[in-house]
């Protein structure tokens, strides 16, 4: 049984399709890149697995079941700017939010849930920031405060959109320990991702995207510059053996 499963999605807007036939089988206990130029369908992916955005057609599947009957197995960390960060809460409050789907939206959390919270923001070093209101944070400050709160999730599958787009070299090192942690516990983790030159190194399978599956499964075999040109047609250019996609963001 697979940690995620699709089976022929197709996603449309305004009867237009931005993700189309899509069928994986993702392999547990593995860091997954999805990675495509600007408007692939990547993020869109990610929110139709969630049940965010609804799909036209086909099956998705989670350990076998339906989303809704699998929501605590899961943790999501998304794109930092679709977050309202002027909201008056605190870090170690945002932390506490990856609780409720085990604890419930109407009870208090227990002193052991408040020192899990806490152990979470120690692991990505903001544990000091733990009363600092988000808006007085920074963008790599943020991104790790979303970390703390998908740990504290405690969840077996982890969908991780952007989380390197924006944040300072610290912080990207900070992420990568943090998903090679989540790997040795046999986490799966899906990371929609931009960076060409560091993919390779950071992934172990990668998803090609480009509103179809160009290529899934491990990054030696995939990630190849046949592919990469399916993939990003003419937006490619070589440098030293060194590829560089055009754009960043969705």
């Amino acid at each position: 049984m697979f940690p995620v499963e699709l089976d022929n999605v197709t996603v449309a807007y305004h009867k237009k399709p931005v993700l189309q036939d899509i069928s994986l089988q993702v392999p547990e206990g593995k860091l997954i890149g999805i990675i495509g130029p600007n408007g692939a369908g990547k993020s869109t992916l990610i929110k139709t697995i969630l049940g965010l955005v609804p799909r036209a057609s086909g099956d998705i599947s989670i350990y076998g079941k339906d989303y809704k009957d699998q929501r605590t197995r899961i943790g999501y960390v998304p794109q930092r700017g679709s977050v309202d960060w002027d909201f008056p809460t605190s870090a170690l409050d945002v932390v506490l939010m990856g609780r409720y789907g085990r604890i419930g939206l109407l009870k208090r959390p227990k002193k052991a849930d408040v020192e899990m919270a806490k152990a979470a923001l120690a692991k990505v070093g903001m544990l000091d920031y733990a009363k600092r209101q988000i808006s007085q944070l920074s963008g790599g400050q943020q991104q790790r405060v979303f970390l703390a709160r998908a740990l504290c999730q405690n969840a077996d599958i982890y969908f991780m959109d952007e989380p390197f787009a924006g944040v300072d070299a610290a912080t990207e090192r900070a992420i990568m320990t943090l998903l090679a942690e989540l790997k040795e516990k046999g986490k799966t983790v899906l990371v929609v991702h931009h960076d060409l030159q560091t993919a390779e190194d950071y992934f172990d399978w990668i998803l090609l995207l480009h509103l179809r599956k160009i290529a899934f499964g491990p990054a030696e075999n995939v990630f190849t510059i046949e592919n990469l040109q399916k993939t990003y047609g003419g937006r490619l250019t070589f440098l030293k053996d060194k590829v560089l996609a055009e754009g960043h963001k969705e």
